[in-house]
């Protein structure tokens, strides 16, 4: 059994140094990606309206690295709901499970043009965080809970108005695969003052893209976009609950990794990318 055993323990060690050096030539090429864009986006890209400008900017690279981490590191999607995307020129707000980074470059991909209600520590991210600055996002200060909600319902009213979607990550935090944390309730206040509808979104990104790990796993992120929750008939409190529900459903029928009963109460961003 010994000869068996050594061989397995060589197999396994094998796949994760061959995962480690595709994750480390993935970085790679998302830093070229990065480097190579960032001047097309401060000469053509400030040109642009800024609906335009948020594909050309964002869309772009964001498809590049998305390709590259499937090619590179095995890291595959599948969508199910794709006809629930809006196509019909109004600003939706999206409320989408966060358990990585992976959402942050996929979803620009899927449903545009959109912004995201993101940290403020994110402007000073070099070339990334600038390049981010031009489509007008929603920074926050996370440390000023009440400011924070003012910019949200404000801007984001602003860009919904514009025909922009506006992205909120509800649970605030990158949360890992098996565990939850109680979803804020301002994207639903947005919805319900600007009278946008909600477009929710399940994932498990994080059982492939994980946050306490430097290293991709190849396989296939799961992706479910919901139908539109219309604001209008519900009170922010009712749409805040009824979309949470329907993320965790959706996140707890697609993962493999069953949710273990453990509420998140901290932030669990961590310094991992």
């Amino acid at each position: 059994m010994e000869p068996t055993s050594s061989v397995t323990t060589n197999s396994a060690s094998g796949a994760a140094a061959s995962w480690y050096v595709r994750t480390v030539i993935f970085y790679v090429v998302l830093a070229m990606i990065t480097l190579v864009w960032f001047i097309p986006s401060f000469t053509i890209g400030l040109l642009l309206p800024l609906k335009a400008r948020n594909f050309f900017v964002m869309g772009i690279p964001c498809r590049a690295a998305i390709f590259a981490l499937r090619w590179i590191c095995g890291v595959r999607y599948e969508v199910e709901g794709k006809e629930n995307i809006p196509h019909d020129g109004r600003g939706y707000v999206l409320l989408s499970k966060h358990q990585s980074t992976w959402e942050t470059f996929f979803l620009p991909t899927l449903i545009t043009p959109h912004v995201q209600v993101v940290k403020k520590e994110l402007f000073y991210l070099p070339l990334f965080g600038w390049m981010l600055n031009l489509i007008h996002p929603i920074f926050i200060d996370r440390s000023k809970r009440t400011g924070a909600m003012k910019q949200v319902l404000t801007q984001g009213t602003d860009r919904l108005e514009s025909g922009i979607h506006v992205l909120v990550f509800p649970e605030g935090t990158r949360v890992p695969p098996g565990k939850r944390k109680t979803f804020s309730k301002g994207g639903a206040m947005l919805a319900s003052k600007s009278g946008a509808d909600v477009i929710a979104i399940a994932h498990n990104s994080g059982e492939y893209w994980p946050n306490n790990s430097w290293v991709k796993r190849p396989g296939t992120i799961h992706v479910v976009i919901s139908p539109a929750f219309p604001s209008a008939d519900l009170t922010s409190a009712q749409l805040a609950e009824q979309t949470e529900n329907w993320i965790n459903e959706q996140t707890d029928r697609i993962s493999t990794v069953s949710f273990n009963g453990e509420l998140v109460q901290n932030d669990t961003s961590g310094k991992r990318f």
